[in-house]
């Protein structure tokens, strides 16, 4: 608990609290602890928000599926991010999409009462709490954009060209499986390994399951 309380107290969130302060959060029943295993379910779709959660360690996936079963990774979440703020008080506060832990997870619930009295009482919590929110609501954002009207194809070509920038080099390696990567893109893996294979034999790559090599480096004239 001591870990969990100390690193609460440096979140831009909670600064400015003491640490009795923060110990009482967790006296008056309106917030909890609690722990998730590897692929658990946390929220369907469709399900009520009823807290205000912050991930003190693992990795959350937000995903939408939909009726051929592909799924699309909407976003990531890990240490120290939010999520239900944006959710928590709309009148409509249930979630569009399925949230799943991607490893061992522990979150921190805030029930909807206590995140009210923290913003009544707090400037400083109330500040950052709208900022998680215009956040949240940019990422969303983004996402819809880079994947509309965008053909498969181009998700990968997106994405080589970032990480080939990133990693410095022509070689990408992969630190996401062909169905991770296959979800990130919302499409079934088959259609990435079919499309994958297209652009080698096409002379735009090389692969194999660990790394992509770019062989056109004029990649993004041949989308």
């Amino acid at each position: 608990m001591k870990t969990y309380i100390d690193f609460l107290k440096n979140m831009d969130l909670f600064k400015g609290f003491s640490n009795e302060e923060i110990v009482d959060l967790f006296t008056i029943n309106l917030c909890k602890i609690k722990e998730y295993k590897k692929n658990s379910i946390l929220y369907f779709q469709n399900e009520k928000c009823t807290s205000f959660d912050i991930i003190l360690k693992g990795t959350i996936s937000v995903q939408r599926i939909d009726s051929n079963g592909n799924v699309l990774t909407i976003s990531n979440f890990t240490l120290g991010d939010i999520l239900g703020g944006n959710l928590l008080f709309s009148n409509k506060s249930f979630y569009p999409m399925t949230v799943v832990s991607k490893n061992n997870t522990v979150l921190l619930h805030i029930d909807k009462d206590l995140v009210l009295k923290l913003c009544q009482s707090n400037i400083h919590f109330l500040k950052n709490f709208l900022e998680s929110l215009s956040d949240k609501t940019l990422i969303l954002t983004d996402k819809i954009k880079s994947l509309s009207m965008k053909t498969i194809r181009q998700c990968i070509i997106d994405f080589l060209i970032y990480e080939s920038y990133s990693q410095n080099s022509k070689t990408i390696k992969l630190e996401l499986t062909k169905k991770e990567l296959a979800e990130k893109f919302g499409i079934q893996r088959s259609s990435l390994s079919r499309e994958l294979n297209k652009m080698r034999i096409d002379g735009l790559i090389e692969y194999d399951a660990y790394s992509i090599t770019i062989v056109e480096t004029d990649i993004l004239k041949k989308a």
